[in-house]
This record gives structure tokens, sequence and C-alpha cells, in this order.
């Protein structure tokens, strides 16, 4: 193993120990439930005030780089505190910061180790083809039980190049994060014919 890969071997363990405190640090100070709680995540979110923009985007970038972090609740509730409109550029801005950070760590990470197992092997194929791997990428976004975190670590040790994949996530991810957005802030208005539309919607994606 050469000293490259050793470092890197040795960097990607720090990082998989500071995600796993930061989980286990989330659950035993009560961040985690309070994730899970749409109506205490949407207090807290408030109690920032003008800050409470950066912490929807911050929650969003931690939910996806921890993966076991749910993220479709922190975008019901900017939806429900931000609007349809703001809420989704929020999630947004959020969701493409996490994916972006979690290709590029499986890049940095992986990319090499794999070429040197693989070789040229990488580039030929379907494997091979930006197109079809964007593509991949794009579809991926669209359906819901298709964990968005694992496509971003898992698009990082292919080909496909950076830019490629910044656009198929930005694209992929608009639809769910607005019907979400969308829902919470039906939810907040107590509309229960809305609601209803809202969850049909959703379930229909």
């Amino acid at each position: 193993m050469n000293g490259s890969i050793r470092s890197k071997l040795i960097f990607g363990i720090a990082v998989a120990s500071v995600l796993a405190a930061a989980y286990w640090l989330a659950h035993e100070t009560g961040i985690l439930s309070v994730m899970l709680d749409g109506a205490a995540l949407r207090m807290m979110i408030v109690s920032f005030g003008w800050w409470g923009p950066f912490a929807v985007v911050g929650l969003m970038v931690v939910a996806i780089l921890i993966s076991p972090l749910p993220s479709a609740p922190i975008a019901v509730a900017a939806g429900a505190v931000y609007g349809h409109l703001w809420g989704t550029v929020y999630v947004l801005f959020g969701a493409e910061i996490g994916a972006l950070a979690a290709f590029f760590l499986a890049r940095f990470l992986g990319s090499e180790i794999l070429s040197k197992w693989f070789g040229e092997r990488l580039s030929t194929g379907w494997l091979g083809s930006q197109n079809t791997l964007m593509s991949l990428v794009f579809v991926s976004r669209l359906i819901p039980f298709v964990s968005f975190d694992l496509v971003s670590y898992a698009a990082g040790l292919t080909v496909l190049s950076f830019w490629r994949f910044a656009i198929a996530t930005a694209v992929g991810i608009v639809p769910a994060s607005f019907l979400l957005a969308h829902f919470g802030g039906e939810m907040a208005t107590g509309d229960a014919e809305s609601i209803m539309l809202s969850v049909i919607a959703l379930g229909a994606i």
C-alpha cells in the first residue's frame, strides 16, 4: 500500500469516525428525536430567527452525509416555516451541497483504490458512459425509495464528472423537494382539502 492510499485510508477512517460520533451525539442530545418530530423541528427552526434558513441548509447537509438521519422531515418543516417557494429553495440548496460533499468524499477516498483494483474496466461499457451515468443519477433522484445518500456516495466512485453529477442532482431533486415543502406548507395552513391533495400527489410520485 503506497503512501497516498494509506493517507486516504486514514482520512477515511477519521471521517467515518466523525460522522458516527455526530450521529451518536444527535441521538444522545435529543436532536434526532427533534428531527423525527415535525412540530418540534418547526419550532426549532423558527427559534433560530434569521439563521433559520442556514439551519435548514445545515440540517439537510448533515442528514445526507450521515445516512441514518432522515431528510424528508426537514423538507416538510422548511415548507411549513417558509412556505412553498422559499422552503423549496432552502431544501434544494442544502440537498445539493450535501450530495456534492458526499460525492467528493467518495471520489477523493475511493477512486484511486478502485482504479488500482479494476484498472481500465471502470471506464469501459456503460460504466464509462457519462450520459448513462448522468441519466442513472437523474432517474434515481426522482424515485423516493432509492437512497439519496447512497447514490451520492456511489456516484463518486464512478467516472461520472463532477459537474454532470451536480446538474443531474439539482434537476432531479426539484419535484420531490417542492412536493415535500408544499406538503409542509399546507399542513401549516390546516386546510384539510389541500393537505389531502398534497398527500395524493406525494403518493403518486
